[in-house]
C-alpha cells in the first residue's frame, strides 16, 4: 500500500502547484484580461473539398493565426508561471535574471487580433481559388485563458480552364508569345494565385533571356475571367501598357571589361584601360603583370561581345568565376548606353583573386579501444594558378602513429608515411576533342595525381602503395555530378618481412590469414573507375536530405588482352609483377530528417561488392580495395578491421592479434544517429551501427568456425554497437567525441553473441575490454 501510496501522493502535489500557479498567473494578469491559449479552427466545406484539402486548409489557416500562444506543458504555460515566479524585479538582480532568462511574457488574448486574422484568412483562401468563402471568428472564455475560435465555410475551388498570352506585333510582345510556350500553368490546374506569380517570374527570366534586360515581372498583367456555374477561370497574361520604354527594347553585349588583379586599395590601377590589352575573344583585359592566361577567361564566359544579352549567360559567367577556385571576390557592372538606333551595354567584371600560394598543417588525434592511441599531421601546399588559367596544385605529406598503451607483450607500434600530388585543370584535357554541355555552372576539371604510401607494422612488415590516376570529373547539374577515371594504376609491394611476422603466423591461427594477404600483395592493378554522386537540390523546401554515392571499378581486363607471360604460380604478369582483375561496385545512401530545428536523424547504408576472376580467381580482393568496418566512421563500437570477414574476430576478447590487417569482398553496413545541437559550438548525439565483411569466395585460411564467405546466414553475423557523442562545432571545422561499446558480436561471447546483459560500467576489466573512445574531426556521416 505504502508502494501505491507515494507515487499518487506525488501526483497529487504536482497537481496541487499546477493549480496554486495557475491562481497566481490569474492574479498577475492586467485586470478583464485573459491569457490567449490558442486557435480552434471549424471548417465547414463544400462536398467537392476533400478532407486532404481541408487538412491543408487547417494547416495553412493555422501558421497564419496571430498572436502565437504562450509554450505549454500539460496544458499549463509554465514559462509564464516563470515570468511571475518571484514577482515584479528591480531593474536589475536575480529575479530580473531569471525572468529574461526562464520566463516568458503572457500573450493577452485580443478581439481586435481575431478581426485582423479573418481578413489575411480570406485573402489566403481566394489565392488559394477558394472565390466567396467566408471565415468569422470570436474569443471564448475560460477561467484566466481564451481562445480564438474560427468558423470557416470553404466554397468549392476554382481550376484553370485556358491560359492565353495577348500579344502584338512589337518585338517584346513577341518575344511574350514565344515565351508563353512554356507556361507552368496547364489546363485543369487548380488556381493558385503562387503559380501565377512564379508564371510572371518565369516569363520576366525569359524575356531577360533574349536581351530584355530591363524588365520586370511587375510589368506583366494578369487578368482573370471566371465562370462562377462551373468554378472555371481563364487567365490572361499581358504586358502592361504603362511599361517603361527602356524595358521594352533588346540589348546587345558591346565590350567586356575583365579586371583579374582588382583590390579596393589599387582600384585605380586595377582599372586603368590604358594598361589593358585585347583578347582574341575581344575581351578588354587589364593584367599588367600577366597573372592570368587569356584563353581562362575565355573558358568562363558565355557573355560575348557582339551577342545579345542573355541573363543566364550572365549567371553561368558569375557562377564559374566563383566555382574555378582562383577568386575570392567576383562582382560585375553593366553600363547601358546608345549605339546609333541600337541600345547596348559595356559588361565589366571585378575578380579579387585568391593568394596563389598557401600552406595549411592539419592535425588528427584518435583513441581507440585497448589504449590504442595515435595521431596524424598532414602538410598541404597549395597553387591556385600553377599554369596561368587556375590550375590547383595540391602537395600533401602526412605521417602518423598510433600505439597501444598498456599492451603488454602484444604492444606495438605502427607508423603511416605518404605523400601526394595532385593536379587539377578547370577543363577538358585531352588528345581527342571534347564536346560539353556549355550551359553548365561549374567547369568540368581534368585531375592527375601521384601519390605513394608507406605503412610500418610495427617491425612486422611494411606495406609501399604506389598510385597514378588520370579522369575528369563534371556536373550534370546542381544535384548530379559524374567522375571517370579511365587511366588508374596502382602497385603494391611489401617489405621488411620480420622472422617475428612469420613466425607468429606458424603459430597463430589468427594471424595466418594476414600472413598469407601481405606476402602475396605484390600486385599491379591496372583499373577505371567510374563515380556517380546525387544530392538533394539545396533550396528544397523539404525537412530531408537525399545524398547517394555510387561506385563502378573495373581492373585487368585490358592488361589481360596485351599479355600472355605467366610466373611460376600461372598468373599473369606485366613487368614481373601480377596484376589484379576484379569488378568492384557499392553505393553509399544517407538520409537526413529535421525533426525540429535543432533536433537532426541522420542515417546512413553502405553496401559493397568486389568479385575477382582470371588471374584473380579464388584470391580475396586487392588489400588495398578490399572493405573494412570497425572505427571512428565505420561500426564505432569496434576498432578499425576488428571484426569480420564473417564470425572471424581481431577482437583482443578473442586473444587476436592487433597489428592483422584484413577485410572481406562485401560489405554491409548501416549507421542511424539523432543529433540535437544543444548550443552554437555544443552538439549531442546518440547512435547505433551495424554491419559486417564476408568474402566473395570460399577461403579455407580463416578457418571452418569463420564462416568467413557471404551467405544466406548473414543476418546472423552482424556487429551492432551503440553509443553517445559530443560534437564541438568551431565553424571551420567539428571535433567529434564518441564513446561507443558492443550490444552484439558476431563470434559467440560466453555462449552468446549479443552481449548487452554483460554491461557492466563499474567494472575495470569491462570498460577496458568494452568501451571504445574515438576522437576524429567531422560528422561520421
Amino acid at each position: 500500500m505504502a508502494t501505491g501510496f507515494r507515487p499518487a501522493m506525488h501526483l497529487f502535489l504536482w497537481l496541487c502547484i499546477l493549480s496554486l500557479n495557475a491562481c497566481n498567473i490569474a492574479k498577475h494578469l492586467p485586470e478583464n484580461e485573459r491569457l490567449y491559449a490558442g486557435t480552434d479552427i471549424v471548417i465547414k466545406a463544400d462536398s467537392t473539398v476533400s478532407k486532404d484539402e481541408q487538412g491543408n486548409i487547417n494547416t495553412q489557416l493555422s501558421a497564419l493565426a496571430r498572436p502565437r500562444p504562450n509554450k505549454q506543458l500539460f496544458g499549463y504555460p509554465y514559462k509564464v508561471g516563470l515570468y511571475y515566479l518571484f514577482g515584479e524585479p528591480k531593474k536589475n538582480g536575480f529575479r530580473a535574471w531569471f525572468r529574461r532568462k526562464f520566463g516568458e511574457e503572457p500573450t493577452l488574448a485580443s478581439a481586435k487580433a481575431i478581426s485582423s486574422n479573418i481578413p489575411v484568412w480570406k485573402a489566403t483562401l481566394q489565392n488559394e481559388g477558394y472565390f466567396g468563402s467566408n471565415v468569422t471568428g470570436e474569443l471564448k472564455e475560460s477561467g484566466y485563458k481564451a481562445r480564438g475560435v474560427y468558423t470557416v465555410n470553404v466554397q468549392q475551388r476554382y481550376h484553370v480552364d485556358s491560359v492565353a498570352f495577348l500579344t502584338d506585333s512589337t518585338p517584346v510582345r513577341r518575344a511574350l508569345r514565344v515565351a508563353g510556350r512554356r507556361t507552368i500553368i496547364k489546363k485543369g490546374d487548380p488556381y493558385r494565385f503562387d503559380n501565377i506569380k512564379l508564371e510572371r517570374e518565369r516569363i520576366s527570366q525569359a524575356l531577360k533571356q533574349r536581351g530584355y534586360y530591363y524588365f520586370l515581372p511587375d510589368y506583366i498583367a494578369i487578368l482573370a475571367d471566371n465562370d462562377s456555374v462551373n468554378h472555371r477561370t481563364n487567365l490572361y497574361f499581358a504586358i502592361k501598357p504603362e511599361m517603361p520604354n527602356a524595358a521594352g527594347v533588346p540589348y546587345g553585349i558591346r565590350n567586356v571589361f575583365i579586371y583579374p588583379n582588382y583590390n579596393l586599395s589599387t582600384a585605380q590601377t586595377d582599372t586603368n584601360l590604358r594598361q589593358s590589352y585585347k583578347s582574341d575573344e575581344r575581351f578588354t583585359i587589364v593584367d599588367t603583370t600577366r597573372r592570368f592566361d587569356p584563353k581562362l577567361f575565355r573558358d568562363i564566359l558565355t557573355v560575348q561581345p557582339g551577342s545579345r544579352y542573355n541573363s543566364r549567360a550572365q549567371d553561368l559567367t558569375l557562377s564559374r568565376f566563383i566555382n574555378v577556385g582562383a577568386f575570392k571576390f567576383v562582382r560585375n557592372r553593366f553600363e547601358p548606353d546608345q549605339q546609333g538606333d541600337s541600345a547596348v551595354l559595356d559588361v565589366h567584371y571585378y575578380l579579387t583573386p585568391y593568394p596563389a600560394k598557401s600552406v595549411r598543417v592539419e592535425v588528427d588525434g584518435t583513441s581507440r579501444s585497448n589504449n590504442f592511441n595515435g595521431s596524424q599531421v598532414t602538410l598541404s601546399w597549395r597553387n591556385r594558378n600553377t599554369l596561368k588559367r587556375a590550375e590547383l596544385l595540391t602537395i600533401n605529406t602526412t605521417a602518423g602513429i598510433e600505439f597501444q598503451v598498456g599492451g603488454g607483450e602484444q604492444s606495438i607500434t605502427n607508423y603511416r608515411l605518404g605523400a601526394d600530388i595532385l593536379l587539377s585543370f578547370p577543363r577538358l584535357v585531352s588528345p581527342l576533342p571534347f564536346r560539353y554541355d556549355q550551359r553548365r555552372q561549374a567547369l568540368p576539371k581534368t585531375n592527375a595525381t601521384l601519390s605513394y604510401q608507406r605503412i610500418i607494422r610495427g617491425g612486422l612488415y611494411d606495406l609501399n602503395s604506389f598510385q597514378t590516376t588520370f579522369g575528369y570529373s563534371w556536373r550534370q547539374n546542381q544535384q548530379v555530378e559524374h567522375s571517370f577515371q579511365p587511366f588508374n594504376v596502382t602497385y603494391v609491394r611489401p617489405s621488411n618481412i620480420s622472422t617475428a611476422f612469420i613466425d607468429s603466423a606458424a603459430n597463430n591461427s589468427y594471424t595466418f590469414q594476414q600472413f598469407r594477404t601481405v606476402s602475396n600483395s605484390q600486385q599491379l592493378i591496372f583499373s577505371s573507375l567510374y563515380s556517380f554522386n546525387y544530392n538533394t537540390p539545396l533550396r528544397s523546401a523539404s525537412a530531408s536530405t537525399f545524398r547517394l554515392a555510387t561506385n563502378v571499378e573495373i581492373a585487368g581486363n585490358l592488361a589481360n588482352l596485351l599479355t600472355n607471360k605467366r610466373n611460376d604460380y600461372g598468373d599473369k604478369i606485366i613487368f614481373n609483377v601480377p596484376f589484379a582483375q576484379f569488378l568492384r561496385v557499392d553505393a553509399d545512401a544517407r538520409l537526413y530528417r529535421k525533426l525540429t530545428p535543432k533536433i537532426t536523424w541522420a542515417n546512413r547504408l553502405f553496401a559493397g561488392l568486389g568479385v575477382t576472376y582470371g588471374n584473380s580467381k579464388g584470391f580475396q580482393l586487392p588489400l588495398t580495395k578490399q572493405y573494412f568496418v570497425g572505427g571512428s566512421n565505420s561500426i564505432r563500437a569496434f576498432r578499425p578491421r576488428a571484426i569480420g570477414p564473417g564470425l572471424f574476430a581481431r577482437d583482443t576478447i578473442r586473444n587476436g592479434y592487433i597489428f592483422q590487417d584484413g577485410g572481406g569482398d562485401i560489405k554491409l553496413e548501416a549507421n542511424t544517429e539523432l543529433r540535437a545541437k544543444f548550443t552554437q559550438y555544443i552538439e549531442g548525439a546518440v547512435f547505433v551501427d551495424a554491419g559486417n565483411v564476408w568474402t566473395y569466395s570460399n577461403n579455407d585460411t580463416f578457418g571452418e568456425d569463420a564462416h568467413a564467405k557471404f551467405s544466406s546466414d548473414f543476418i546472423k553475423q552482424i556487429a551492432i554497437g551503440a553509443g553517445v557523442g559530443i560534437r564541438i562545432d568551431l565553424s571551420y571545422f567539428l571535433v567529434r567525441f564518441d564513446l561507443a561499446t558492443p550490444l552484439r558480436k558476431p563470434y559467440k561471447t560466453n555462449g552468446s553473441e549479443w552481449v548487452i546483459n554483460q554491461i557492466d560500467f563499474s567494472s575495470t576489466d569491462w570498460r577496458k575490454r568494452n568501451l571504445v573512445f574515438n576522437i576524429a574531426v567531422g560528422y561520421p556521416f
